[in-house]
């Protein structure tokens, strides 16, 4: 298992958080928490190729959020195929 911590700001905003769960259903095998107080994700992967890097980053971007990896990307996620989000 994969778990990683990222950091949103701007998060906290009820609509973000709501567009953020929304993003997240294209993702059904990728758990998460959020801790909008912090602006912070946590993410739990079960396999590589679950999720990667981009993807991650473009859940965060289509809600004009940026993310921020807190703390070293595994390399598990850096690799695998990318899917195009809307």
């Amino acid at each position: 298992m994969i778990e990683v911590e990222i950091y949103a700001p701007g998060l906290r905003a009820d609509t973000s958080m709501i567009q953020l769960r929304n993003q997240m259903d294209q993702f059904p095998r990728v758990r998460y928490k959020i801790d909008a107080h912090h602006d912070l994700v946590y993410l739990e992967i079960d396999k590589p190729g679950d999720i990667n890097q981009q993807e991650i980053h473009q859940v965060f971007e289509s809600i004009d959020l940026v993310p921020r990896f807190v703390g070293q990307i595994p390399e598990e996620l850096r690799t695998g195929h990318t899917r195009r989000i809307e």
